[in-house]
């Protein structure tokens, strides 16, 4: 199958879990044999036309107002800085068509959506959205300004164009029908994916991390966004009781985002810096050495859709402590793959915690529980595959609605004139 694929973000530019997650689905994609393309936007020192493991990359400079929608601005830029983005990505996706001739237009999260309508409507082809995230799902369920009722908007937009709707948990299936007004049978669930073998790591790169990191106590691991929703002020909030509880305990916040400034400080407010690494970005190589090196993963979102780094945690070999939220109840069953408690709850975090650290029988069975569930349910190939299913469909549902519509077109015109007024309609 041909497939354009249009996400804002691809590596070597990966912000988050929405641009690990387009990569490995399309070099899936491309291993099974299908042809691939990605459209995105322009990253340094990478090429802007590659092919890369059978995966060809389009990157594509966003169109002028010349704005940092991460910078000074804020999200008073975002806007903006998306719209030219996407004229970007829509007159480079018309000049690819000759030359790719995709069946299927697959857009990844609102950022895309302008592009990917311009597209389906332009070349007459059927559109799939992955809806990663929602704007109101990370405000807690309501949208606290312009800008989030702005984007809301888009997402709905993108919602009501596609032919179908992807979404990687049941509940973010219950979230994006109920904001959109979606029918149940539009959307299909498709979990996240992942690599295990690619987060095994050597001894000595465990060791090593083990060896920078962790002190005399057991070794605290968060890797991901320094995001609210992502609810690292709860494991700091954590701290003080397993420090207590664990005399040389160590966190290390593994990570990039806007709230790193508020939680070095909350750090200091709590006491408990010294005890705490900000390890900022680490490449992938750096975080399955973290994780494999880690006593306990914690995954402390308040709104999480999916929990890829739940996945990659797991795959590392780290026992899992996370929020029972969104698709991370999904994945952690309790006492099974893992250890489950009330986001927000800082004492629950820390009984979590304690639970685990104090009971190394239940540690080897949920990490053996876990990597046993990644590779039979989790597999990037089976992703892959059910990815292109859900093409198949939106091909077929296509090819029905412009039959009935020509079908329609091609009836002819019943005239009836009825006390002095004209009434049209189809013949019988």
């Amino acid at each position: 199958m041909r497939i354009l694929l249009l996400s804002w973000e691809y590596p070597p530019l990966v912000y988050g879990g929405l641009g690990r997650h387009v990569h490995a689905l399309a070099q899936a994609q491309a291993a099974a044999g299908h042809q691939v393309t990605v459209l995105t936007q322009t990253a340094a020192a990478a090429a802007p036309d590659e092919v890369v493991n059978g995966v060809r990359v389009v990157r594509v400079p966003p169109d002028p107002p010349f704005l940092d929608p991460f910078g000074a601005g804020g999200v008073d830029e975002l806007l903006a800085w998306v719209l030219g983005l996407n004229h970007s990505l829509a007159r480079s996706g018309l000049r690819l068509a000759d030359e790719v001739r995709p069946q299927v237009v697959h857009a990844h999260d609102w950022m895309t959506t302008h592009a990917a309508t311009t597209l389906k409507d332009a070349l007459g082809l059927p559109m799939v959205a992955t809806v990663h995230a929602t704007e109101a799902g990370r405000h807690q369920g309501w949208l606290p300004g312009p800008t989030s009722r702005s984007i809301h908007t888009v997402e709905w937009w993108l919602t009501f164009e596609a032919r179908r709707v992807i979404t990687c948990s049941e509940h973010m299936r219950w979230e994006v029908t109920r904001l959109f007004e979606l029918p149940a049978d539009k959307v299909d669930v498709l979990p996240n994916g992942i690599d295990v073998d690619r987060w095994s790591v050597p001894a000595a790169a465990r060791t090593a991390a083990r060896t920078r990191y962790a002190g005399d106590g057991p070794l605290v691991v968060f890797a991901g966004r320094l995001e609210w929703e992502k609810g690292v002020h709860t494991l700091i909030e954590a701290m003080p009781r397993l420090r207590r509880r664990h005399p040389g305990l160590r966190l290390v916040v593994a990570g990039q985002g806007s709230k790193a400034a508020e939680l070095a400080d909350l750090a200091r407010r709590t006491r408990v810096a010294g005890s705490l690494t900000f390890a900022g970005f680490l490449d992938g190589e750096q975080v399955a050495a973290l994780l494999a090196a880690a006593d306990i993963a914690v995954v402390p979102s308040r709104y999480e859709p999916f929990g890829l780094a739940a996945l990659e945690a797991a795959a590392a070999g780290a026992p899992l402590v996370v929020g029972d939220t969104g698709g991370l109840r999904e994945f952690v069953r309790p006492g099974v793959t893992g250890l489950l408690f009330e986001p927000g709850d800082a004492a629950g975090l820390a009984d979590a915690v304690t639970t685990l650290l104090r009971d190394q029988v239940l540690v080897r069975r949920v990490v053996r529980a876990a990597r046993e569930t990644l590779r039979r349910d989790h597999t990037w190939a089976s992703v892959a595959e059910r990815t292109v299913a859900v093409y198949e469909r939106a091909e077929r549902e296509e090819r029905a609605l412009q039959a009935g519509f020509a079908a329609r077109a091609e009836r002819p015109l019943r005239v009836v004139v009825r006390d002095g007024n004209l009434l049209t309609g189809d013949s019988p």
